[in-house]
C-alpha cells in the first residue's frame, strides 16, 4: 500500500521555512520570554460586534449547509466594495466566497492550471505560493526580484520565463517585503501578461493596509479586467484570521468553474460566518481603518528606531504589516541571524530565506506585537545587528 505522490510534490521536498517559527513555540511552551515576530497575525481580536452578529446568525438557525458560491447579499457586498475601489464594473456573479484567502488561491490555480503546465510566482513570496501551484500538478517557476530595486516585480524578468507558462502569481501590498507596487510596476506585469497571454491571480489582501502611495489593483488597467482573479480576504482587513472568509473576484467563467470546485471540496462557508462578515463589511473604511492603525504605528517605530544604522538598510516599508530588513552589511544571512537574535536575544523573526532565494540576508520583522514591546524588540535586533559588523 502507498499513499499518492501528490503531497510530496506539493511540499517540493526540503526545507518549509518554518523553523524559526516551530523552535520558538517551544521556547514559549518552556516559559520563556519571546518577543515573537513572526507571523501575520492580528495583537487584537475580532470585534465583539461581529462576533456578536455571527452568534445571532447561529442562534437564528443559520447553521446548516451553505452550499454554492456564497450569500447573494454577502456577494453583492463584496463585488461593490470591489467597484467602488477600482472603477471596475463588477457583478455580485463575479463573486464566489470561498474558506479564507487561501481557499481563493488554491481555488484559482485548480481551475487554471493542469498537471504539466507552468505556474509563476514572485520571488520571494509567502510561504505556501509555490505549494499552491504544484497541488494542481503543475511546475512552480520563480520570477526572480532584486532587493536593491525594493523586490519589485520587471517585465523583462517576467517575459524572460513565461515560456510554457500559464498564470503569474502577484501579491500587492506585498508580504514579505511590505512593498507596494506602483502603476509603473503594474503596467509592465500587465504589458507581461498581455503578451504571454498568461492569466494574473491578485493576490490583495493586504489593500487596507497602504501606510505610503496608494493601492492600485492590476484588474483596473486597460485589457485586464479579463484576465484577472483578484482575491480578497476578511482576515488582515477586519481582524478576522479564524473566520475563514475569502474570496475571488474574477470573469464569470472563472467563477462558475471554482464554484464547480467548492461543490466537491468545501461545499462552502457556514452561513453564520458569511453573515457575520456582510455586517463587518458594513462597518465601512473607518473601521478598517481601525484595525489598520497599529501597524501604520509600529511602522514608524520601526523606521525611526533604525534610522541611521549602519548594519540595517530597510526595504521601502509602504504597506501590509511587515518590514523586511537588509542584514547583508553584518556577514551573515538571514537564517544565521536570525537563529542567533533567538538564541541570544530572545527575539523571533523570520528569515529572508523562508520566503525565497532573492530574500536571503534579509528578514521579515512583523509588526504584530503592543507598541511598548515591539519598539524593546527593534532596539535591541538593532543593537544586536551593530555588535556583528566586522
Amino acid at each position: 500500500m502507498r499513499i499518492a505522490n501528490r503531497t510530496g510534490h506539493i511540499t517540493g521536498g526540503g526545507s518549509d521555512g518554518w523553523e524559526i517559527y516551530y523552535r520558538t513555540r517551544d521556547l514559549i511552551a518552556a516559559g520563556e520570554r519571546v518577543l515573537t515576530l513572526t507571523i501575520g497575525e492580528h495583537d487584537i481580536r475580532t470585534d465583539r460586534r461581529i462576533l456578536d452578529a455571527m452568534h445571532a446568525s447561529a442562534a437564528a438557525g443559520n447553521t446548516g449547509y451553505a452550499f454554492g458560491p456564497g450569500n447573494r447579499a454577502l456577494r453583492e457586498a463584496i463585488a461593490a466594495r470591489t467597484q467602488a475601489r477600482t472603477g471596475v464594473p463588477t457583478s455580485w456573479r463575479n463573486v464566489v466566497v470561498t474558506p479564507g484567502g487561501q481557499s481563493a488561491l488554491f481555488s484559482s490555480h485548480m481551475v487554471l492550471l493542469d498537471a504539466g503546465d507552468v505556474g509563476l510566482h514572485c520571488d520571494p513570496f509567502y510561504a505556501t505560493y509555490p505549494g499552491t501551484v504544484r497541488a494542481t500538478g503543475a511546475t512552480a517557476r520563480r520570477v526572480p526580484t532584486t532587493s536593491d530595486a525594493a523586490f519589485l516585480p520587471q517585465e523583462a524578468q517576467i517575459l524572460a520565463r513565461a515560456e510554457g507558462a500559464r498564470t503569474l502569481l502577484i501579491n500587492t501590498p506585498n508580504n514579505p517585503t511590505g512593498v507596494v507596487y506602483d502603476r509603473a510596476t503594474l503596467e509592465g506585469i500587465a504589458r507581461a501578461a498581455q503578451a504571454a497571454d498568461l492569466w494574473v491571480i491578485s493576490d490583495e489582501v493586504y489593500d487596507t493596509q497602504i501606510w505610503q502611495g496608494e493601492h492600485l489593483s492590476i484588474r483596473a488597467l486597460p485589457g485586464m479586467a479579463e484576465r484577472t482573479v483578484v482575491v480578497g480576504s476578511m482576515s488582515k482587513s477586519h481582524a478576522m484570521t479564524g473566520s475563514r472568509l475569502g474570496w475571488i473576484v474574477a470573469p464569470q467563467e472563472v467563477a462558475q468553474a471554482v464554484e464547480t470546485l467548492a461543490t466537491n471540496t468545501t461545499y462552502g462557508v457556514p452561513a453564520f460566518i458569511q453573515d457575520a462578515a456582510l455586517f463587518a463589511l458594513g462597518l465601512g473604511e473607518g473601521f478598517e481603518a481601525e484595525v489598520a492603525a497599529p501597524f501604520r504605528r509600529r511602522r514608524e517605530i520601526a523606521l525611526r528606531v533604525l534610522q541611521g544604522s549602519n548594519a540595517i538598510r530597510t526595504i521601502p516599508s509602504m504597506g501590509a504589516m511587515y518590514v523586511m530588513l537588509d542584514i547583508r552589511a553584518t556577514g551573515l544571512s538571514g537564517n544565521a541571524f536570525a537563529n542567533r537574535l533567538l538564541d541570544e536575544e530572545r527575539i523571533a523573526v523570520m528569515p529572508g530565506e523562508s520566503f525565497g532565494d532573492t530574500a536571503a540576508g534579509h528578514l521579515r520583522v512583523a509588526l504584530t506585537i503592543a507598541d511598548d514591546r515591539f519598539e524593546e524588540a527593534m532596539t535591541r535586533l538593532a543593537a544586536f545587528a551593530e555588535r556583528q559588523l566586522p
